[in-house]
């Protein structure tokens, strides 16, 4: 039972008795003596309070001169922000008043319109047992249960971060990523699990609380793939790699080539294309699925729905776009840009985006050259060189992102000149019209094209404009990211982190570049 307080009114004044607890029950809280003097106005000592709480030796403790009225056993109810509890904290009557009864409570609640989920047994037994200065639940709503969205369950990996495994001498495995999801016929390639309602709650007044609505989706699946008649399960229709591109499921097949090259000219295949030897300069591999190249890759392009795997590397102006990870030796002189990560043992003289995080490990490691960015982290060893190598390293937002906030700025401003342009000219003819003019089937026609236009325009920066906004707040929501280097960080190099940024001036070692206090600040690994 919970140590509780009595008041106790003698000849010589006013005082309370402390009870301490018994059966491992609290201790009184002096709060919710003084709580209850200050509600019944009465005058106190609150070191004499603080002192008769704390000792609690059950003797009574004068507070005041005051000869009081007798307070007849009380009540206190709580009733939670959510309309879901109600607790009753029954303090005692001073000794010899008058004891509350049961339908008051019921009263006191109806009182209170509280209707659903009133406990009578928990009522019940506190006037069968009496216990004080302990909070009863006293009424009780019914949560809400609720439910949950549907989820598509992938029974493969998705991951778009390439992570390198290090070897037992040290050295960087980029090759063994098990980054292609090889898939045999017939095997389960996604589950879909249905949304499920909520059940509505009711709270202490009666009142019905809907469930969060839910959201439904789909098992979206294309070539090569089979669905299920029920619609829950999607298997492979044939072997090859899977992948998901834009949320769709594909099983592609591999073309296999020895070279890209005169003899074979450009490649365009829906499916995954293994090149065993070179991609030559100046030709082109375009696929749905994975690129995988054994040889080098020199002044080529290479656009791949999901992965680009490089076994030796990319040079000479050579051009590359995943919907996936990019990993390869080394990207020299060349333009890549990944949805997913980047792994590389050196990138010179480059410029490289990815939609999550670069990784330049290995024996070398450096990014020195050119721009290197990525929405979540950049690690490297070195960034920069001894040499002042003009480097941009930038982080906190997807760059494909702040692309299409760029294409936008610019759409919405063309459109606005336009409008801007024809609205003389339309002010000009409603104005003409209104005052009679008479005109021919020529400028009509004229009239009716600029009018249709300013429409179309109008719509449009509507439409950007909505984008924008909402590209701006995924902008917003971008979450904490760094530069990490395991080694040295060579004055020139340049660190922009969101919209801030630094320069390196001197050295930096074994550092982390993070934002703090509303500045680009170093951070130790």
């Amino acid at each position: 039972m919970n140590g509780y307080f009595q008041l106790v009114i003698t000849p010589k004044g006013t005082g309370i008795k402390v009870y301490a607890p018994t059966d491992g029950g609290q201790p009184l809280n002096v709060n919710d003596v003084r709580d209850y003097l200050d509600d019944r106005k009465i005058q106190y000592d609150v070191v004499i309070i603080n002192d008769a709480v704390t000792k609690a030796e059950e003797n009574v403790v004068i507070f005041t001169d005051a000869q009081l009225l007798p307070e007849r056993e009380g009540c206190k109810f709580d009733i939670s922000k959510d309309r879901m509890t109600v607790t009753a904290f029954f303090y005692p009557p001073s000794e010899g008043a008058e004891l509350m009864t049961e339908k008051e409570v019921m009263d006191s609640l109806a009182y209170r319109k509280v209707t659903y989920g009133i406990q009578t047994d928990a009522i019940h037994d506190f006037f069968e047992h009496r216990k004080y200065c302990t909070e009863i639940v006293v009424a009780q709503g019914k949560p809400v249960k609720e439910g949950h969205d549907a989820k598509v369950e992938l029974h493969f990996s998705a991951n778009l971060r390439a992570k390198p495994t290090l070897r037992e001498d040290g050295s960087v495995d980029y090759f063994h990523l098990n980054l292609i999801n090889n898939v045999e016929a017939g095997q389960l390639l996604a589950t879909l699990h249905p949304e499920e309602l909520g059940e509505p709650g009711i709270n202490i007044y009666g009142e019905n609380i809907k469930p969060h609505a839910v959201k439904s989706t789909y098992i979206k699946y294309g070539k090569n793939t089979v669905l299920s008649e029920d619609k829950l399960t999607l298997t492979a229709e044939k072997s090859g790699h899977v992948t998901v591109k834009e949320g769709k499921i594909t099983v592609s097949d591999v073309l296999t080539l020895e070279n890209v090259d005169v003899a074979t000219g450009n490649i365009e295949y829906e499916g995954s294309v293994q090149v065993k030897g070179v991609v030559a300069s100046n030709f082109s591999v375009k696929a749905g699925g994975n690129i995988v190249v054994k040889g080098i890759v020199e002044g080529a392009v290479l656009d791949a729905g999901a992965d680009v795997i490089l076994e030796c590397g990319v040079k000479a102006g050579g051009n590359i776009k995943a919907g996936g990870n990019v990993v390869t030796k080394f990207i020299e002189n060349a333009n890549i840009s990944a949805r997913g990560g980047i792994t590389s043992e050196c990138i010179l003289h480059s410029t490289v985006s990815s939609g999550t995080e670069i990784n330049v490990t290995g024996k070398r490691g450096f990014i020195a050259g050119g721009k290197v960015s990525a929405a979540d982290k950049i690690q490297a060893k070195i960034l920069g060189s001894e040499m002042g190598a003009n480097t941009v390293i930038e982080v906190g937002a997807d760059p494909q992102l702040k692309l299409r906030l760029k294409e936008l700025q610019k759409s919405i401003a063309a459109a606005s000149k336009n409008i801007e342009g024809i609205k003389p000219t339309i002010e000009g003819f409603t104005k003409m019209l209104k005052a009679g003019a008479k005109f021919t089937p020529d400028q009509v026609a004229n009239a009716k094209k600029l009018i249709e236009l300013n429409k179309t325009l109008t719509m449009q920066i509507e439409k950007d404009s909505e984008e924008y906004s909402e590209l701006m707040e995924k902008l917003a929501e971008s979450k904490e990211a760094e530069v990490i280097v395991e080694g040295t960080a060579y004055p020139g190099t340049t660190v922009n982190i969101g919209e801030l940024s630094m320069i390196v001036k001197k050295p930096v070692q074994y550092s982390r570049f993070v934002v703090k206090e509303g500045d680009v600040r170093l951070a130790p690994i």
